[in-house]
């Protein structure tokens, strides 16, 4: 419920302004080099940045409290795994781990379609995330009403100087040039691609990196929520491209330019990154991505004629890769969805 810090710098936002949002869990290396990256976006000044933290942790939260180069406002999730480690949505006395037999182990839990027991540090991803959403676009009193579009970042993805002004661009043309875009995005589908470097603007599968969504689409997401909850994948992105996005009957593509204003950098990931009674993922040769000249001021031509690649990857049919079985999980993801709406 607290407003916005640095309003005393920055009492106005422009009337254009696009919400980005930060969503973090805890690798303050990388978030250090995201955080100086963004002081140095043109226009950063201009706009809210909301920082959603999974779990709350003290050298992630005074990396943000530093900040003075525009609003900023943190929010936290309240019901993360690393907040509850002893009970839902942490681990709870009699869960069932890894592929325990509940008969034989005498435990708790609904196995995922492969076998394989819940793991907290997994799934709080997709939760978070759906919180985060549900939190943003319907229960915040800074954005319940915004309708414009709001950036997405996770906190190992570096913004290049041009990266909001070329948002605005697409956000602003993408209902005139490209039809069937539902987001915008600052970079490739392809994390490792940097773009083809032409003159035109590219429609196609929406990307995790630096995408832009609107009210609208939320609505469409939201309405979604059982398709969301229940599809047995952790990863929320290919929840949204394997359950989701062919429930509307419509493929949602993303329009962006011909060069990223976006990358995603560093090399701890899920996968690499915190286990339980290990220490925390490093990094240590961690700083800012190269970029070319281009990349430091606005690039996207409204003139530019529009090039559709075709949607690959995930679609209909992909049954998940699992990790997001357990019936608590999809009880708490529709609690979610549930919290701000009177029944």
């Amino acid at each position: 419920m607290l407003p916005p810090r640095n309003r005393d710098l920055f009492p106005e936002l422009a009337s254009d302004h696009l919400i980005i949002v930060l969503y973090v869990h805890n690798r303050p290396n990388y978030l250090r080099v995201v955080v100086n990256g963004l002081s140095k976006v043109e226009g950063i000044s201009e706009t809210l940045l909301i920082v959603s933290h999974d779990g709350f942790y003290e050298e992630m939260n005074a990396i943000i409290e530093k900040i003075r180069f525009c609003q900023v406002k943190e929010i936290f999730a309240p019901f993360s795994p690393h907040l509850f480690p002893e009970s839902f949505p942490g681990v709870s006395d009699g869960d069932c781990q890894d592929k325990d037999d509940p008969a034989t182990k005498k435990c708790n839990g609904v196995a995922d379609q492969y076998g394989n027991h819940r793991s907290p540090r997994i799934v709080s991803l997709k939760h978070h995330w759906w919180w985060m959403m549900n939190t943003l676009w319907d229960g915040l009193v800074e954005t319940r009403n915004y309708d414009r579009h709001m950036v997405f970042i996770e906190e190992d993805h570096y913004l290049f100087p041009n990266a909001y002004r070329n948002i605005q661009t697409l956000c602003r043309i993408k209902s005139k040039k490209c039809t069937d875009c539902w987001t915008a995005n600052l970079a490739p589908y392809d994390v490792n691609a940097k773009g083809e470097r032409t003159q035109n603007l590219i429609q196609e599968k929406m990307g995790n990196i630096g995408y832009a969504v609107n009210r609208t689409v939320w609505r469409k997401i939201h309405g979604s929520a059982k398709e969301f909850c229940s599809f047995d994948d952790y990863n929320w992105d290919i929840t949204m491209w394997a359950s989701v996005y062919p429930s509307w009957n419509s493929l949602p593509f993303s329009l962006r330019g011909p060069r990223r204003s976006a990358v995603h950098f560093g090399k701890c990931g899920l996968h690499q990154g915190n286990k339980k009674g290990k220490p925390a993922c490093l990094d240590p040769d961690t700083e800012a991505p190269p970029m070319d000249p281009e990349d430091s001021i606005p690039n996207i031509n409204e003139e530019w004629k529009v090039v559709k690649f075709g949607i690959k990857g995930y679609t209909k049919g992909f049954n998940g890769w699992g990790g997001w079985g357990d019936s608590r999980d999809h009880r708490l993801c529709l609690d979610f969805a549930a919290m701000y709406w009177k029944t």
